[in-house]
C-alpha cells in the first residue's frame, strides 16, 4: 500500500507540475470547460437613396405554428395545446388569407401522434403587425418562431438592382445570418454583413459566471452601409408609370432609366417584370439582357458620320428599299417617301437612309466608332456585378449596314445610356454610376464614387449638331417622335422599333413582336437629363407605341425640368421646404398653405410622419405637397390633378394607378372618402381642361 501511494504521489506531482497528460494541455482543457462563449450577431448594414431614405433595412419575420399534442401542458397540468379547433381555424383563416376548411384540416392531421403543425407559405414570413394581430386573440397552442429578415420599405422600388437576401445557417456554429443572393445585396454582401463578435466569460462548475472573471472574446463589427444615387421622387414616378403601362399593355418586358447627362449619375432605374411580379425574373435587364436596339442606334451612326466628315444632310437617295450584299434593306414604310435627303432620313427614321450613311463613311470607320462608344464590352457599373457585353459578327456589307440602324448587333440598356452621355455631354462619355459612397457602421467613408469620363468618341461640335438633328425628330412635321413633346420645354430624342431575333435564326413576325424604345435628351440645348425606355412585345394595344411610352417619359422629364427651374435661387416663386416630421398636421398644412403651396393631407393620425418633398429642397409655389400621418387612409378627390400628382399619390399609398387619356383628372374609380387598401387599383381618366 505504501509503494502504491508513492507511485500515485509521483504521478500527481508530474501532472501538477507538467500540466500535460498524453499530449493534452490540462490548463487549456480546464479553461475551455469553465469558459462560456456566445456569438454576438452583427447587424446587417442598410442601403440608402440619394437623400438618405432607407431602401433596405433589417426586420424580423415570424412563422406561426400550432401545438396539437395533448402532452403539452404546464407543470400545474394546465392545457396549453390547441383546444377549440373550429374557433382557431376560423381566426387563423381570416388572418392568414386561407380557407377555414384548409386550416381545420391542417389542425387535424392523419397521424394522431403529430406534436405540432404549420400552415405553409401563408403562415410564414409574417410581419410583426400580422403576428400581433393573431396574438391578440390569445389562442391556446398557437406559437411563433422569429427569424431575421430583410425589409424593403419602398416595396417593388428598384427591385432587381437592390436584389434580395436569404437566411443561411453556419454548419459549424449553427448561427443564422442573412446573405445577399443578387443585386447590391450580393455585390456588397461582405461589407453589409459585418463580422460577428464572440463573448467569453469564466464560470464555475454549476455554470454560474464568476464575479472576478472578465468578459473576453472578439468585438462585434456591424455591417457597413451603401448609399445609392437614386432620387426617390424620380424613382417613384418611373415605377408608377411603368406599372401603369405594364397593366395596360401586358408587355413582355419594360425597362426604364434616368441619368444625369453631365455626370452619368443614375437617378432612377426600373424594369418589369420585377421580383414581385406574378412571373418574376431574377435578371437585371438593364445590364445583363442583350438585345438588338433598333433605331436608337442611329444616334451613334449619325454621330460617327458627322464626326468623320462623311455626312451631307442635303444628299439624296431613293427611300423604300435598298439592295445590298445579296439582300435587301427596307424602310418601316415599305413603299418609302420617294427621293429624300439624309436629313429627312433622320426625321423619318429611314433604315435605307442610314444604310447609305454607313456606306458613305465605310465599314471600318463605323466599327471604330461602335467600339469608341463603348459597345461590345461591358459598361462595368460599380455595384451591379456581372454585365453583358453584346456582340456582332459584322461580316459582309449587308450586316455591316444593318448595324447602323440597330440590327445585327446586340447591346445592353446600360451601354446605350453610357453612349448617350457622349452625345449629351459635348462628346465626353461618362461611366454610369449608381453608388455614391460606401461607409462602415460608424459612418466613415470606405469608398466614394465620383463622375468618371471614360472616352471622347466625338467632338463637342459633333454632339451639338447631333442634338439639333434629334430635335427635328420631335418637332419637324415628318418626325417620328412628335408624341414625346413636353409642354414648356424643348427636348431632343430618337424613337426605336427593333425586330426580335427568333430561336430559328429569323426574326419574329407577330404584329407587335418588336422592341419599342425612346431615348430622350432634356432640354435639347445643353441636356441635363437622359431618359431611355424600352417596351417589348405589348399584347394589348389601343394606341401607338410612341403614345404609350410617352406616358412614362413625358411626366418624368417635365418634373425634372420644373424642379430644376424651381430650385434656382434666381427663380422667383420658390419655397424652401421645411422639415415637418413630427409636427401637428393642422399647423404643418397651414404653414405650407400660407406659402402658396397646395397641400393634401393623408391619414388619420395627428402628426406628420412623412412628407413628399424632402426638407431643404426648393419647390415652386402652387405645387402639390403630400403630408402623411399614418393610421387609416381615405381616398381624396383627385379631380383636376395632374398625372404626376396622381402617380405620386399611388406610390405613397401603395395603389396601382391606371390612366387613360392626357391632361388632368376628370374621373376616378375610387370614390372620395373610401378607405384605401394597399394594392388597390385606382383608374383615372385624363382630359384637357
Amino acid at each position: 500500500m505504501g509503494a502504491l501511494f508513492v507511485v500515485f504521489g509521483i504521478r500527481f506531482a508530474y501532472i501538477s507540475i507538467g500540466k500535460h497528460v498524453k499530449g493534452y494541455d490540462l490548463a487549456t482543457l480546464a479553461k475551455q470547460r469553465y469558459t462560456s462563449s456566445s456569438t454576438i450577431q452583427a447587424k446587417r448594414g442598410k442601403i440608402y437613396d440619394a437623400n438618405g431614405g432607407t431602401l433596405a433595412t433589417n426586420t424580423s419575420r415570424y412563422t406561426v405554428y400550432a401545438i396539437i399534442s395533448h402532452s403539452y401542458k404546464s407543470t400545474s397540468g394546465k392545457k396549453l395545446y390547441v383546444q377549440n379547433k373550429r374557433k382557431t381555424a376560423k381566426i387563423l383563416a381570416k388572418q392568414l388569407g386561407m380557407s377555414e376548411k384548409k386550416v381545420y384540416q391542417l389542425l387535424n392531421p392523419a397521424n394522431k401522434k403529430t406534436y405540432q403543425v404549420q400552415f405553409g407559405t401563408k403562415g410564414s414570413n409574417l410581419t410583426a403587425s400580422q403576428m400581433l394581430k393573431i396574438k391578440q386573440y390569445h389562442l391556446p397552442g398557437i406559437k411563433f418562431t422569429k427569424t431575421s429578415a430583410r425589409e424593403y420599405p419602398e416595396g417593388n422600388f428598384l427591385s432587381q438592382i437592390l436584389g434580395q437576401t436569404t437566411t443561411k445557417v453556419n454548419s459549424k456554429t449553427h448561427q443564422t445570418s442573412l446573405v445577399g443572393t443578387m443585386g447590391l445585396e450580393s455585390y456588397f454582401n461582405k461589407i453589409l454583413s459585418g463580422e460577428n463578435g464572440v463573448k467569453s466569460v469564466r464560470q464555475d462548475v454549476y455554470g454560474y459566471k464568476l464575479s472576478s472573471s472578465e468578459a473576453g472574446g472578439r468585438k462585434v463589427k456591424d455591417g457597413g452601409n451603401v448609399y445609392t444615387t437614386i432620387d426617390e421622387q424620380v424613382q417613384n414616378m418611373l415605377e408608377t408609370t411603368m406599372q401603369s403601362v405594364e397593366d395596360k399593355t401586358q408587355a413582355e418586358s419594360l425597362t426604364g432609366i434616368v441619368v444625369e447627362a453631365k455626370t452619368g449619375k443614375i437617378l432612377a432605374a426600373s424594369q418589369r417584370p420585377n421580383l414581385t411580379s406574378d412571373t418574376p425574373t431574377w435578371v437585371n435587364a438593364l445590364t445583363q439582357t442583350t438585345y438588338e436596339p433598333g433605331s436608337t442606334m442611329k444616334i451613334f451612326a449619325l454621330s460617327a458620320a458627322i464626326n468623320s466628315g462623311k455626312f451631307n444632310p442635303n444628299k439624296t437617295y431613293q427611300s423604300g428599299s435598298y439592295s445590298l450584299g445579296g439582300g435587301k434593306i427596307t424602310d418601316w414604310k415599305t413603299e418609302g417617301w420617294g427621293t429624300i435627303t439624309y436629313q429627312e432620313a433622320i426625321d423619318r427614321s429611314s433604315n435605307v437612309g442610314f444604310a447609305h450613311i454607313e456606306q458613305d463613311m465605310g465599314a471600318k470607320t463605323w466599327l471604330k466608332y461602335i467600339k469608341a462608344f463603348g459597345f461590345l464590352k461591358a459598361a462595368k457599373v460599380y455595384g451591379l456585378g456581372q454585365e453583358g457585353s453584346g456582340s456582332t459578327t459584322y461580316s459582309g456589307s449587308l450586316e455591316q449596314a444593318n448595324t447602323a440602324f440597330g440590327q445585327g448587333i446586340t447591346v445592353t440598356g446600360m451601354q446605350i445610356i453610357q453612349a448617350l452621355t457622349a452625345v449629351a455631354n459635348n462628346g465626353k462619355m461618362m461611366q454610369p454610376y449608381i453608388i455614391s459612397k460606401v461607409t462602415d457602421s460608424d459612418g466613415k467613408t470606405i469608398k466614394k464614387i465620383k463622375p468618371k469620363q471614360i472616352a471622347t468618341p466625338i467632338t463637342s461640335k459633333t454632339s451639338k449638331q447631333v442634338l439639333n438633328y434629334l430635335k427635328g425628330v420631335i418637332y419637324n412635321d415628318d418626325g417620328t417622335g412628335q408624341a414625346y413633346k413636353v409642354d414648356g420645354y424643348t427636348i431632343a430624342g430618337k424613337t426605336g422599333t427593333a425586330q426580335i431575333a427568333g430561336s430559328n435564326g429569323s426574326y419574329e413576325t407577330g404584329t407587335y413582336d418588336y422592341i419599342y424604345s425612346f431615348a430622350g435628351f432634356a432640354p435639347a440645348n445643353n441636356p441635363r437629363y437622359i431618359v431611355y425606355v424600352t417596351m417589348t412585345k405589348p399584347k394589348t394595344v389601343d394606341q401607338s407605341a410612341e403614345n404609350t411610352i410617352s406616358t412614362i417619359t413625358t411626366p418624368i422629364i417635365k418634373f425634372l425640368l420644373d424642379r430644376d427651374k424651381s430650385a434656382s435661387k434666381k427663380s422667383p416663386g420658390t419655397i424652401k421646404m421645411p422639415n415637418l416630421i413630427g409636427k401637428n398636421i393642422n399647423s404643418a398644412a397651414k404653414s405650407l398653405t400660407k406659402n402658396n403651396l397646395t397641400v393634401t393631407t393623408l391619414g388619420s393620425g395627428k402628426k406628420v410622419t412623412k412628407q413628399s418633398v424632402t426638407a431643404g429642397e426648393r419647390v415652386m409655389v402652387k405645387n402639390r405637397i403630400f403630408l402623411l400621418t399614418g393610421g387609416t387612409y381615405q381616398m381624396p378627390d383627385v379631380s383636376g390633378w395632374s398625372q404626376a400628382d396622381v402617380n405620386e399619390l399611388g406610390q405613397l399609398l401603395g395603389l396601382k394607378v391606371k390612366t387613360s387619356g392626357t391632361g388632368f383628372v376628370s374621373k376616378q374609380s375610387i370614390t372620395q372618402g373610401t378607405t384605401i387598401k394597399q394594392g388597390q387599383t385606382l383608374t383615372v381618366t385624363l382630359a384637357k381642361k
